[in-house]
């Protein structure tokens, strides 16, 4: 009874607030492609945002990271990183920057979420386990997936160690917030995918495989690049607003040189092309190298959405050269490249069912798997631990790369 109650605080309060955070960026992106001129406000909106953090005593680099540290070793959050990232995120993505929002949903669902445990004065196991609800629901809220968001927000924090004891609450969370969501006008997020195939054959068998060893390869690409592009800026421009004011620029001026808005905000248009089959061959990566330096300076949102354009847009663009249809391609590298970059294979396979509807779902999880396996220690939130190792049953604990 207890976490019934604890479920349905967190899925009507999170729901709601991400209800208004979907609205807000609803209205950041409407504005951004009716005012054109929003995109040169991009440094500037940098350097407002790196002045709030500073302000506020928060390191400009917390995000998710920080969320699945208190979770792991119940370290407290601070209630201002709600609205902070709330706004900051809405900023981003009012200017141009290329960022999700999924990430950020996150992490305000896990603020608002940790400090009502705080109020409730809960011990430090049950203040876990209402910070993972916190998180679950914002997901939902946002994304509109709330299978997944349930299953990720137990299974992100420490792989190969699922926190079972949270599945209840997160699930009963995750359902309300999205259902609270819907209620206030949010959305369920589907796309529609073609060119599924009828049976499974041995040589579909060997196409499969082969493309989820170079999304797993692709997987490791990103993380890599996501990690190392801000620790570039950081390297040769130390200061932190000069940093992100020239991160804003560059993100400008690659803008400006490709004459396409596209890569600017999370990018859900240019997925939904890509599940009709229609992709760039260089859309994954300028969406790759955008998205490292829009959040690896300082800029706030999620990485998720942009991981699932990259997924995406390259099964879309390059799936005919591993003999399978655009469309199919398209849904099958999105779901191997997050699952590569999150070390979550069943929350990408249950990602698979509520994005697409369940069909071919096999066939999903055979590339998953192989992505998973293959994709190495690498991953996007370097907080995240490895318990247990990939490739044997063997208990290794180390941390993502």
């Amino acid at each position: 009874m207890r976490w019934c109650l604890f479920a349905v605080v967190i899925g009507v309060v999170v729901g709601a607030v991400g209800a208004a955070f979907h609205h807000a960026l609803e209205w950041a992106g409407t504005q951004r492609e009716a005012h054109g001129w929003l995109l040169y406000l991009l440094p500037f909106s940098g350097v407002a945002i790196a002045f709030w953090y500073a302000k506020a005593d928060m390191p400009l680099e917390r995000g998710t990271n920080f969320i699945l540290t208190s979770v792991r070793e119940n370290h407290p959050v601070r209630l201002r990183l709600a609205p902070a990232i709330f706004v900051t995120s809405v900023l981003t993505h009012l200017t141009g920057g290329s960022a999700g929002r999924e990430g950020a949903a996150l992490q305000l669902g896990g603020a608002i979420s940790g400090n009502i445990g705080h109020w409730m004065r809960l011990d430090d196991r049950d203040s876990r386990t209402i910070t993972m609800c916190g998180m679950a629901a914002g997901f939902a809220a946002l994304f509109g997936t709330p299978l997944a968001a349930t299953v990720f927000s137990m299974e992100v924090i420490s792989v190969g160690v699922m926190y079972y004891a949270a599945l209840f609450p997160c699930i009963l969370a995750s359902v309300i917030a999205h259902r609270v969501a819907l209620a206030l006008g949010g959305g369920t997020t589907a796309f529609p995918i073609s060119g599924v195939p009828d049976e499974v054959t041995a040589l579909l068998l060997v196409k499969l495989v082969i493309f989820g060893v170079v999304c797993a390869v692709l997987s490791a690409v990103v993380c890599m690049v996501f990690h190392n592009i801000g620790r570039l800026y950081q390297k040769y421009i130390t200061n932190q607003y000069l940093r992100i004011a020239a991160g804003g620029l560059t993100v400008v001026l690659v803008t400006l040189l490709l004459g396409t808005r596209d890569y600017n905000g999370a990018g859900i248009a240019v997925i939904e092309r890509a599940m009709m089959g229609q992709a760039q061959y260089t859309a994954f990566f300028i969406k790759l190298l955008l998205t490292a330096i829009t959040i690896g300076v300082g800029y706030k949102g999620g990485e998720i959405v942009p991981v699932l354009f990259i997924g995406a847009t390259f099964g879309a663009a390059y799936g005919g050269f591993f003999g399978l249809n655009p469309s199919f391609a398209a849904g099958l590298g999105m779901t191997a490249v997050f699952c590569g970059v999150t070390n979550s294979p069943l929350t990408s396979l249950l990602l698979a069912f509520e994005l697409f509807g369940g069909q071919g779902l096999p066939m999903f999880a055979i590339v998953i798997a192989v992505a998973y396996m293959l994709s190495g220690y690498y991953g996007l939130y370097r907080e995240q631990k490895i318990l247990y190792s990939k490739m044997r049953p063997q208990f290794i604990d180390r941390k993502t790369k």
